[in-house]
C-alpha cells in the first residue's frame, strides 16, 4: 500500500475574510428547499446544504419547546448578507426565523474563489 499526500491550499484569514456561513432552520423540507432556491436564483448564496431531521430544543414564549426542523447551511459573502437576511425573513413562515452568521477564517482557495464568483451579480463583475 502506498500513501499519497494530498496538496491542500488553505487561504488564511485575509483570503476568506468575506466568506460567511449562515445557519437557518425551517419547519420542513419544502420550505427549506424554497428558501434555498430563492437565494440561489438571486445569487445571494453560492451553495445550500439541507440537513433533515434536526431536533431543536428552545424556549419560546416562556415555555420549553421541542420540534423537528430542517437546517440550512448557506454559503455566501459579507456583501450579500443584508439582502440575504431580508429575503429569508420575508419568505420564512416563522415570526422569528433563525439567521445566524459565522465568519469563515480559512478555506480552500479554489472553493473560496468559486463561492465569491457564484455570489457576484452580473453588475458586480
Amino acid at each position: 500500500m502506498k500513501l499519497v499526500q494530498a496538496r491542500v491550499w488553505l487561504v488564511p484569514v485575509k483570503g476568506a475574510s468575506d466568506t460567511r456561513l449562515v445557519l437557518v432552520t425551517a419547519p420542513n423540507l419544502p420550505t427549506a428547499r424554497r428558501l434555498a432556491r430563492s437565494a440561489l436564483e438571486t445569487r445571494l448564496i453560492a451553495c445550500a446544504n439541507i440537513l433533515k431531521n434536526v431536533e431543536s430544543h428552545y424556549r419560546w414564549k416562556g415555555k420549553l419547546e421541542r420540534s423537528s426542523e430542517v437546517l440550512l447551511l448557506l454559503k455566501t459573502t459579507a456583501t450579500c448578507l443584508e439582502a440575504l437576511e431580508k429575503k429569508i425573513v420575508s419568505l420564512h413562515p416563522y415570526d422569528t426565523p433563525e439567521f445566524l452568521v459565522l465568519k469563515v477564517s480559512e478555506g480552500n482557495a479554489r472553493y473560496l474563489a468559486w463561492l465569491a464568483e457564484s455570489c457576484s451579480r452580473p453588475s458586480d463583475s
